[in-house]
């Protein structure tokens, strides 16, 4: 694969006029086809074959005006007044008239026909249903929803907008690129040149734009949800820029020592692209493993990312090469771009520079059994607040503070009470008018009594009366644990009357379809987990050709999902220094954030764990002992490793910035994984545990080593090829 590679960096730097022109028709193309076919995204969480799904399906067939989504209009009168009042009530009715005759809607309820006021008659909901759902709402729509009220408003009322209507798309401020800056400035000070730092950049923005262009062209054809793009365009500028980096330093490394940048650049793609092409499959094989679990936007968002993470590999082995080519020796700083004086001066500079990577090394060599048990234990203490971990889909009451979703929340919470921002429906149905309502009188009589149901409406029928709904309002919230409680208590109850007689019960709504989503998910996890360990332990046997090492590197992987997992926890559910991270309200986290941080965490830990310890063998495979080779693989990587580590880090962090509490824990939760994966766990027991295991650590069974192929990650056979052909092209002096 080196040699494979060697051929394709030598041949991309001398086409490379060639190559950016391809690359940048490319990109011009997927532009013009995703504004050409861009879709909408989805708020769709759902789950095939779940119970909330199949009443949402049934309703949708046999009670349409029902099915669509549903917008919640809250009226407040001024403290110590009532909506009762002569000269508020007609207000209210406007209002109702003016909601029922918004684009798309197909009726409001009136609040005083409904009972939909508070007992002490200063709040009111004004119910509104639309014909579409929540994700076939235009902007139009939608805009015209949260605008009403205004003479409402106008006369003394507050007025509120929430429900499903006002699902929308994370809106994306610009705050986010504070961490594309600070990758920047990373790379500035890592490289000591402004060209080296730009072409990096540059070459990783030029991926993760053709990267999300090629997404945002299918989302006409594949149904995306809000968060995938956002999590896309995490992992697509981290992973480009680092992938970028790491070829870089070793084009760089190369021209220091002499060799021609045509040279340079095809052994840079060799041995480091080699790197960046494993640790990119491995990122985009975890990320498609996500469909092995079997729920469909969890395998669109991992499909999303992956994708956009294969085109920064891309990138990386054959845009990089050709812009390295234009760039020349000025990607290396200015005092060293005489080729003589460049060399002198990285040499000595090689001398005072075998300072941190490899005082560090030296230092964990030497205490390696306590720093072992220090960071093991600790990374165990912050795993502990994982074990209280709550998962729940997003919440209108827990999004941003000062949006209408939010506000209209809280204020049906001041007004009713948490439980009336649930949506949960029991839909019956049956093959007679005659038999639905019976059905409904029986589950109205089996339900009643239930712990923390505060009301159960009366049967709401269709209009040909086979299929009637019956609202449930719980005494609890969405997300608390008693809501779930009270999903399972009532599918109990209701069970003997399900399939009897043809007749059908089934409980739906958002909130049962989120304890829906987060049971499957709770229930995929360990063998998604199962499946990523496994695959780890597969590849990187593959690669180092040892049983050691990659069991290490599995279990090192665990500690750094176990220690994210219980700091996220820490201050997203518990709210500890949640006002760090500009979080007003905490609660459960997002359903899908524990099994996609697995999935991604694991590529990114090969990543490192790749360049650190691949250097480590290739030194004790030339002769070194392995504690000298171990001390020079953390010597030669800690600094490339610690500037990516940061880099990545940044990208993440910049995401915490954002509003949407969902996008916020997703950046938080990725950059506390690759900061405590890359210096804790890589950087620190990584190369603890090799010095302690010594020669066993490269230790493979005679059998197992003539079963596995050989990928030549480390280019042991590039290194043959080259020592067979003629010497390569150096440089003249001064020049």
């Amino acid at each position: 694969m080196a040699t494979l590679l060697y051929r394709l960096g030598r041949a991309s730097f001398r086409r490379r006029r060639l190559v950016v022109v391809i690359w940048l028709v490319l990109l011009a193309a997927l532009g013009g086809a995703a504004v050409a076919f861009m879709g909408p995204s989805s708020s769709n969480f759902s789950i095939p074959g779940t119970e909330s799904q199949r009443a949402i399906d049934a309703l949708a067939r046999e009670f349409p005006e029902a099915s669509g989504a549903t917008g919640t209009i809250v009226v407040a009168a001024p403290e110590g007044q009532q909506l009762i009042a002569p000269d508020r009530q007609p207000v209210v009715a406007d209002l109702v008239r003016e909601a029922s005759a918004l684009p798309g809607a197909i009726g409001a309820l009136d609040p005083f026909a409904t009972g939909a006021v508070s007992p002490d008659r200063r709040y009111a909901l004004i119910q509104v249903q639309f014909a579409a759902q929540a994700d076939d709402i235009t902007e139009a729509q939608r805009h015209a929803y949260e605008n009403s009220g205004s003479a409402a408003t106008a006369a003394g009322l507050q007025v509120e907008h929430g429900g499903e209507v006002m699902s929308g798309v994370p809106e994306f401020g610009g705050t986010e690129a504070i961490g594309v800056v600070i990758a920047l400035v990373v790379l500035i000070v890592t490289l000591g040149s402004l060209v080296a730092a730009g072409m990096t950049m540059l070459n990783a923005l030029i991926g993760v734009g053709a990267g999300m262009a090629g997404l945002y062209a299918l989302s006409s054809t594949v149904e995306l949800t809000s968060t995938a793009p956002v999590l896309a365009l995490m992992l697509g500028l981290a992973v480009g820029i680092d992938y970028s980096l790491f070829i870089t330093s070793r084009h760089r490394q190369n021209l220091l020592e002499g060799l021609a940048p045509e040279e340079a650049a095809g052994r840079a793609i060799g041995t480091a692209g080699s790197a960046v092409l494993f640790a990119g499959v491995t990122v985009v094989i975890a990320l498609a493993g996500l469909a092995v679990v079997d729920i469909p936007f969890l395998t669109a968002m991992g499909l999303a990312a992956a994708g956009t993470v294969a085109v920064a590999v891309l990138v990386a082995l054959t845009l990089l090469p050709a812009l390295l080519g234009f760039a020349g020796r000025r990607i290396l700083p200015r005092r060293l771009r005489n080729a003589e004086n460049g060399a002198a001066q990285a040499g000595t500079d090689a001398v005072r520079s075998e300072g941190f990577g490899f005082r560090w090394a030296r230092m964990v060599i030497r205490l390696r059994v306590p720093v072992i048990l220090v960071a093991v234990l600790g990374l165990g203490a912050l795993a502990l607040p994982a074990a209280d971990m709550r998962v729940a889909l997003p919440d209108p009451g827990a999004g941003p503070a000062g949006t209408p979703a939010r506000e209209a929340a809280d204020l049906i919470t001041a007004g009713f009470g948490p439980g009336f921002n649930n949506r949960l429906v029991l839909v019956v149905s049956g093959d007679s008018a005659e038999r639905t309502t019976n059905a409904a009188q029986q589950v109205t009589a089996a339900v009643q009594g239930t712990e923390n149901l505060l009301a159960l409406s009366p049967p709401n029928p269709s209009r040909d009366q086979r299929t009637a709904l019956l609202a449930v309002i719980p005494t609890t919230g969405p997300t608390d644990p008693a809501t779930e409680t009270l999903v399972h208590d009532l599918r109990a109850k209701v069970a003997g009357i399900d399939g009897t007689d043809g007749v059908e019960v089934a409980l739906t709504g958002q909130t049962a379809v989120g304890i829906d989503v987060s049971e499957k998910l709770a229930d995929a996890m360990p063998w998604y987990l199962l499946l990523v360990v496994g695959l780890s332990v597969l590849l990187l046997m593959l690669v180092f050709r040892s049983v050691l090492v990659p069991l290490k590197a599995a279990l090192g992987f665990l500690l750094t999902v176990g220690a994210t997992f219980g700091l996220t926890v820490l201050v997203f559910q518990q709210g500890h220094l949640s006002g760090l991270v500009g979080l007003d309200t905490a609660g459960p986290l997002v359903s899908f954030l524990p099994i996609l941080l697995i999935g991604i965490l694991f590529g990114l830990a090969m990543d490192y764990e790749v360049f650190l310890v691949s250097r480590m063998r290739e030194d004790f495979v030339h002769g070194d002992t392995p504690t000298q080779a171990t001390i020079n693989g953390m010597g030669h990587g800690a600094r490339v490793v610690t500037a990516a580590a940061l880099i990545m880090t940044s990208v993440f962090a910049g995401f915490v910035l954002l509003d949407d509490p969902v996008i916020k824990s997703m950046g938080f939760a990725l950059a506390i994984g690759v900061a405590i994966d890359a210096f804790v766990v890589r950087m620190t027991i990584v190369p603890a545990v090799i010095s302690l295991l010594g020669r066993s650590a490269w230790w493979l069974p005679g059998w197992l080593s003539k079963i596995l192929p050989n990928v030549d990650i480390e280019g042991e056979r590039l290194r043959r090829h080259l020592a067979e052909e003629p010497e390569p092209e150096r440089v003249p002096a001064g020049v």
